[in-house]
């Protein structure tokens, strides 16, 4: 049984992306692997946060988890900062990163020229952390996407690093590519990805997002003047995301997509990929709404801090005595 570890940030709702992309696969996890799955309250700091809204976003963002249709019993859900092992194993982490690559990393260039002058240190060293919250449950796969790749191997690299340095410790990490996962891109901009921190709302569906709004949105995605339902994804990229949003759903091929709406247009296509999404959401959206207000949320949190604390305390342990920071 291999382990496996995936982080979300609570900054913002997740999205069809999310789920088509990542969220489905992690069903097919929970029944073979041993999985943890944390909100990475943490991360979310290194930029600024309103601690009421993060708070909120937390708690969201772990009913969410629940909803799609992860189960407490199969799996361990927790919040990061209620494991402190975290944040010591990122020191750790720290104290054998360099400068340099932490430089190099993509993310941090790219958050960092928005920051101007003021570039928090965590911003630097979120890549440690990420490494912590990875090697801490002796995770074999990460389930992550093109935009994390690059923290996934400076992990290896750390964990390799620190083996090499005081001994054996570390299981090193293998990346976890999703059999099914649908790449979803922005309404508006099809040649993006579909992103949570995207501006324009129109660009976006939401896991929340109501039956008139996701039908107002498909409306205006954008495709194209041909009106020929039929799948290009260079020279028609509006229309082959739609149709690659429904084949995820459907696991209809394009060309019975292409067959089915063969002189319907998009008019016909856009009400009922609408019609589909809204009967996917609405499960997910009905129990969303009954963990959000009940206490089985907190007691699925706690429970799950719990086990994560056991495991995660074993392994810094082992790392302590490693480094001979406590007796062996």
């Amino acid at each position: 049984m291999a382990v496996i570890f995936s982080g979300i940030q609570p900054s913002g709702e997740l999205t069809l992306g999310n789920y088509l992309g990542a969220l489905r696969n992690f069903l097919d996890y929970q029944d073979t692997d041993e999985c943890y799955y944390c909100i990475v309250n943490q991360h979310a700091i290194t930029v600024p946060q309103d601690p009421k809204e993060l708070f909120q976003n937390t708690r969201n963002l772990a009913a969410l988890y629940l909803a799609v249709g992860l189960d407490p019993k199969k799996v361990t859900l927790f919040v990061q900062s209620e494991v402190p092992e975290h944040v010591k194993l990122g020191w750790v982490m720290q104290s054998i990163s360099y400068v340099g690559e932490l430089e190099r990393m993509t993310q941090y260039k790219d958050k960092s020229q928005k920051q101007g002058d003021s570039i928090p240190t965590a911003l630097l060293t979120y890549p440690p952390l990420m490494a912590a919250d990875i090697l801490l449950y002796g995770t074999n796969y990460v389930p992550v996407g093109d935009d994390q790749k690059q923290h996934l191997e400076l992990t290896r690299n750390l964990a390799e690093r620190f083996n090499r340095r005081f001994g054996e410790t570390f299981v090193i990490p293998e990346i976890k590519v999703g059999e099914g996962g649908a790449r979803v891109m922005s309404l508006q901009e099809p040649t993006k990805k579909m992103s949570k921190s995207d501006d324009n709302q129109n660009a976006t569906i939401r896991l929340l997002d109501a039956p008139d709004q996701i039908v107002k949105k498909l409306k205006r995605a954008q495709t194209d003047s041909d009106n020929a339902v039929r799948y290009d994804k260079d020279n028609k990229p509006g229309i082959s995301n739609l149709m690659g949003i429904y084949r995820a759903i459907t696991k209809d091929s394009y060309e019975a997509i292409e067959d089915m709406y063969a002189g319907k247009g998009y008019g016909v296509f856009k009400s009922d990929i609408a019609d589909l999404l809204v009967a996917t959401l609405e499960p997910i959206q009905q129990r969303y709404n009954e963990l959000i207000t009940s206490s089985e949320l907190d007691t699925i949190l706690d429970e799950g801090a719990e086990k994560a604390h056991a495991k995660a305390s074993r392994m810094y342990r082992k790392v302590e005595q490693a480094m001979g920071l406590c007796r062996k």
